[in-house]
């Protein structure tokens, strides 16, 4: 701790997010990664941005990104905000949104930036536990004559655990909480969930966000989005110009606006990793793994006969890298990446050695 540093750096908790080793020829299963490479014509349009231009400055509204989105989307594109990934649009949704007089409500297990967002925009937040399945009641939600939110937030499918409401479940959420802001964030729907996207029209206080480094493979390129009613929009573009007016690159827009319009290859990855998340699963439950139902690109599991914090070491002696996180409720279970299928059939004997020895 620096004596140079001011009171509310060193009261801040970082994310720590999943190792990114150096290490050449481990099989990397431990940040939710595409196994596939981004659509060609991701690549043919930054390479034909490599030129003069790059001396300017990018389009700080990223007009045909938006544009781009709002037309798969099927939205306004007053109605579509882009960011420097999924994280910095959440921040700034924090900052817009979620910092209310009344505490903001989010489940208990989730993704680990939410709390540290928490205590950096000094927001208090009321983290509501999940059921013995480690699934979200929707009713824990509504507010009662004791207790009520002043904003909500829920992944879906919520991170690490894979489970995911339906759209009806939101939908229950956004009936009983008109009056706040909900934002639900879909970092990995597009691997088998219902999206929000559609009810937008219906309901002016819901905010959608997502991401371009799952299902598009642009992992790298840190680019990511959020869409909801104008107002709402409006609140994030007044963040987001006190504090970086051009936040995505030339090559970022020109990247991000291919994927979104390779909508082919887009669904034909994403019908791919969900085929390998089905395999995995099965090949996982043959070796006495408890495998929870997962709408994403990845699996939470757990052996009733290994503890999970050293399955994950010994992967790793195996060069095979997972997510374990040693807290509460989840210390069993490991959180793996779906892979290549060569990956996971990698992964799945070596947990056979282990598991039979």
């Amino acid at each position: 701790m620096s004596r140079f540093w001011s009171q509310s750096v060193q009261a801040l908790e970082p994310y720590v997010p999943g190792e990114q080793p150096l290490i050449k020829n481990l099989i990397k299963l431990n940040t939710n990664e595409h196994p596939l490479a981004p659509s060609p014509k991701v690549i043919e349009a930054i390479q034909k941005g490599l030129d003069g231009s790059l001396r300017l400055y990018p389009d700080p509204e990223s007009t045909q990104l938006t544009q781009a989105i709002a037309n798969y989307y099927d939205v306004s594109p007053k109605s579509v905000f882009v960011g420097n990934g999924s994280d910095e649009v959440l921040a700034h949704v924090f900052y817009a949104l979620l910092k209310q007089s009344k505490p903001l409500y989010y489940p208990e297990i989730t993704y680990g930036f939410y709390p540290t967002y928490c205590r950096y925009f000094d927001i208090e937040a009321q983290r509501i536990p999940l059921d013995d399945q480690l699934r979200i009641r929707p009713e824990d939600y509504f507010p009662t004559a004791e207790c009520e939110a002043g904003a909500i937030l829920i992944a879906n499918p919520n991170a690490p655990t894979g489970h995911a409401l339906s759209l009806a479940e939101i939908e229950s959420i956004l009936k009983a909480n008109a009056q706040i802001p909900v934002v639900i964030d879909e970092a990995y729907v597009d691997f088998g969930a219902q999206s929000a996207v559609q009810l937008l029209d219906k309901y002016p206080n819901l905010m959608v966000v997502h991401t371009l480094s799952k299902s598009r493979s642009l992992a790298g390129l840190r680019v990511g989005f959020a869409m909801g009613a104008p107002e709402l929009i409006e609140g994030l573009e007044r963040a987001k110009n006190s504090f970086n007016s051009y936040p995505l690159d030339r090559l970022a827009q020109l990247g991000a606006t291919a994927a979104i319009g390779d909508a082919a290859y887009f669904e034909a990855a994403c019908q791919t990793v969900i085929e390998t998340r089905e395999n995995l699963v099965k090949s996982l439950t043959e070796l006495g793994f408890v495998v929870l139902p997962s709408k994403a690109n990845f699996v939470f599991a757990r052996h009733p006969n290994h503890d999970g914090g050293d399955l994950a070491a010994w992967l790793r002696e195996q060069g095979i890298l997972v997510r374990h996180f040693d807290t509460p409720k989840i210390r069993q279970y490991l959180r793996i990446t779906v892979g290549t299928p060569e990956q996971c059939r990698s992964l799945t004997e070596m947990l056979a050695k282990r598991i039979q020895a």
